[in-house]
């Protein structure tokens, strides 16, 4: 499943979760997530209620917290994430953000991202905001996040700097990095903070993609506005990533270790697919073709990403006509170890297929320490069988 998140008001932590809670991941699921982070001595709660923004409905999410004026640093947050009994893989994306946060800050500052303190992205209601937006994206099914064109408003805004002019220099300096496209908000104000500024550009992909829709999520803002102040995750299956183009590149001059770093970034950066290939170039040196199948909108990006991160001096470019795809749908199971996602595959509207996520089985084996090849039978099974149960209805 992927999600587009449409934000004609802005984005916060917040709206971000409401959107989440609304399109059906249980409160409860958050609060066991918060309890997780074994915030200690601060008491904290989660609340989530229907709303009414205008004439449209929504759900608020409001996170509180007993903690005041407390300023962390990112080593503060890392070992928050290590102590907890979070997932590995939702310790991990939810540091990705607080990086990209701490890098943002940084820049404005002056500083290292090491000596910056966080001051309102650092308190634990926007801790909780953070990892429970990760968990949520996560246990959903969600494997891939797009976001519509971000509103960004002049303003003033009250800080612990004092008077600071808007958007915040941080929300900027986030969007700057992921690349976000931007346009005007309907009025002057913060639409946009930066928890949710980091959220977006660690997360989201900034295009729209073609989906068979099959659930929406509204959240609530905090404030009333003149207009619904409302996020909406729309929730469904890839139909089409439009036109294809492969790009490929002969690559005898690198040292072959370093492309397993460069695979991750392409994947990161949207590439449908890369693969490698050994190959045997001129004066008799092996080599390596590099493929990557990507839509056709993210053919620059790519090749210069494989340009800036490999020593080739050119990428070729075919353009494909389409391919056939089958229906994916991914579902949470139980095992032994603990609960991950498969990968259940349609044909013609029938289920044929199901598949253990490999990165969630690898978490699991992490955390009981357990071998990944008993860990993957176990998933395997719990796979199989929810496919005859899909079979059956």
């Amino acid at each position: 499943m992927i999600a587009y998140l449409d934000i004609p008001s802005g984005i916060s932590g917040d709206m971000f979760l409401g959107c989440l809670i609304d399109a059906g991941w249980p409160i409860e699921r958050l609060r066991q997530v918060v309890a997780a982070l074994k915030l200690g001595d601060n008491e904290w709660s989660v609340m989530a209620r229907p709303v009414m923004k205008g004439p449209l409905r929504a759900t608020l999410v409001e996170v509180r917290s007993s903690e005041r004026h407390v300023h962390r640093h990112l080593a503060d947050i890392a070992q928050m994430m290590q102590t907890s009994e979070l997932p590995a893989e939702i310790k991990t994306c939810s540091m990705g953000v607080f990086r990209r946060l701490a890098d943002a800050e940084a820049k404005v500052h002056g500083v290292t991202p090491g000596k910056i303190h966080f001051h309102e992205v650092g308190a634990v209601d926007a801790i909780i905001d953070v990892v429970g937006s990760v968990a949520g994206l996560a246990e959903l099914g969600i494997e891939k996040l797009y976001a519509s064109s971000v509103p960004l408003a002049q303003g003033w805004v009250q800080t612990e700097h004092g008077q600071l002019p808007l958007p915040a220099s941080a929300t900027l300096e986030l969007l700057a990095a992921a690349g976000a496209p931007t346009h005007p908000a309907p009025l002057p104000g913060e639409w946009v903070t930066p928890t949710g500024a980091a959220l977006l550009a660690e997360l989201a992909t900034f295009e729209q993609p073609i989906l068979n829709l099959q659930k929406i999520g509204v959240g609530a803002g905090s404030r009333d506005a003149a207009w619904p102040n409302v996020a909406r995750l729309w929730l469904g299956q890839l139909l089409s990533t439009g036109p294809l183009v492969q790009l490929q590149t002969n690559i005898d001059d690198m040292n072959p270790q370093l492309l397993a770093d460069v695979t991750a970034k392409l994947m990161e950066a949207g590439a449908l697919d890369v693969w490698l290939t050994p190959i045997q170039m001129k004066k008799n040196r092996p080599g390596v073709l590099l493929s990557v199948l990507a839509a056709a909108a993210q053919e620059s990006a790519l090749a210069h990403l494989i340009l800036r991160e490999t020593t080739t001096l050119g990428v070729r470019v075919e353009v494909l006509r389409h391919r056939h795809e089958a229906r994916r749908e991914i579902r949470q199971v139980q095992t032994p170890y603990g609960p991950l996602r498969v990968k259940l595959k349609y044909l013609d509207g029938a289920p044929i297929g199901a598949m253990p996520e490999y990165e969630d089985c690898k978490a699991l084996a992490t955390q009981s320490n357990t071998p990944v090849r008993i860990v993957w039978d176990a998933a395997f099974s719990a796979a199989q069988k929810l496919l005859s149960e899909r079979r059956q209805d």
